[in-house]
């Protein structure tokens, strides 16, 4: 499967700096905001600020069978990097 990279900066409730890909399967701006919000509502941090700003496109890849299964159930997956806990 080829995937869709999104690379992404938040603030979180505490002032440090979040720093997530999301995954998708189709290269839609909008969803991969939409899917930073709600990954980000799910640990808490449904407050900080995400627009095209703060998640852009980066690139296309192909992903693993985790990162397909997780994007088949529930439509992306999120890589965390720095920031994350």
């Amino acid at each position: 499967m080829e995937i869709h990279v999104y690379d992404t900066y938040v603030k979180a409730k505490d002032g440090h700096t979040m720093h997530f890909d999301v995954f998708t399967g189709v290269k839609d701006d909008k969803k991969a905001i939409e899917y930073a919000k709600q990954w980000l509502n799910s640990i808490g941090e449904g407050d900080a600020t995400v627009t095209s700003k703060e998640c852009n496109f980066c690139h296309s890849q192909s992903a693993p069978p985790n990162v397909t299964d997780a994007i088949n159930k529930d439509g992306y997956f999120i890589y965390k990097m720095e920031g994350c806990g």
